[in-house]
């Protein structure tokens, strides 16, 4: 999309919706919640959330105990939100302002879980510069967890149009050294009661 601007598009998203308007939103985030425990996640854990935004995920981990947290996102004005949401708590986090594709990781971490960010990346070249960070922060024997729109989910999201997935197809597109090792479909309930079909794929680095 020649010209298109990810960040400002985002930011203009978050100034114009409360954060619990926008399609995405969840009350209660529980398959992220459950696939983090199936991957092994401990409260010592370290979990990156990709375009976490202002999830409410951050604040079901913080309360089961989560101690290593962090949160990337391309909108200030989305980690903004969650920080004042969470309060006190928000310094629990680390909160990361980045965009994903041109992000250099700082450390490594145990779990990398990303809920409908990488199906916005429709560019071959951008998903690339995203498997690229994703194997310099997720070391070897660490998971990915990514949920995506289904194949007959929504072909767009906040305007833009969005590359859908199933297993097979999201395997592919991490490449060699993935062991795919849950798929599950889910369907998320919009704040205006539609339904999106979900895709969530959960992997083990094995190289």
């Amino acid at each position: 999309m020649t010209g298109f601007d990810s960040k400002t598009h985002w930011q203009d998203v978050y100034a114009s919706k409360a954060t619990t308007a926008v399609s995405w939103y969840q009350e209660t985030p529980a398959p992220s919640r459950d696939l983090l425990q199936l991957a092994g996640a401990g409260q010592d854990t370290g979990i990156i959330d990709i375009g976490g935004g202002a999830s409410i995920l951050t604040d079901t981990l913080l309360g089961l105990g989560y101690r290593d947290l962090s949160v990337l996102d391309i909108s200030p004005a989305a980690l903004e939100a969650a920080q004042a949401r969470l309060g006190r708590s928000a310094g629990n986090v680390e909160w990361i302002v980045a965009d994903i594709t041109q992000w250099r990781p700082e450390r490594t971490y145990d779990i990398w879980h990303d809920r409908a960010a990488f199906h916005f990346l429709v560019e071959e070249n951008s998903r690339i510069a995203y498997v690229e960070r994703l194997r310099s922060a997720l070391p070897v024997g660490g998971h990915v967890i990514i949920g995506t729109f289904a194949p007959d989910g929504p072909e767009k999201c906040s305007g833009l149009t969005v590359q859908r997935y199933d297993a097979r197809s999201l395997g592919a597109a991490l490449g060699a050294g993935f062991r795919l090792i849950d798929s599950r479909r889910y369907d998320h309930l919009t704040p205006w009661h539609a339904v999106q079909h979900f895709h969530f794929g959960t992997f083990r680095r094995e190289a």
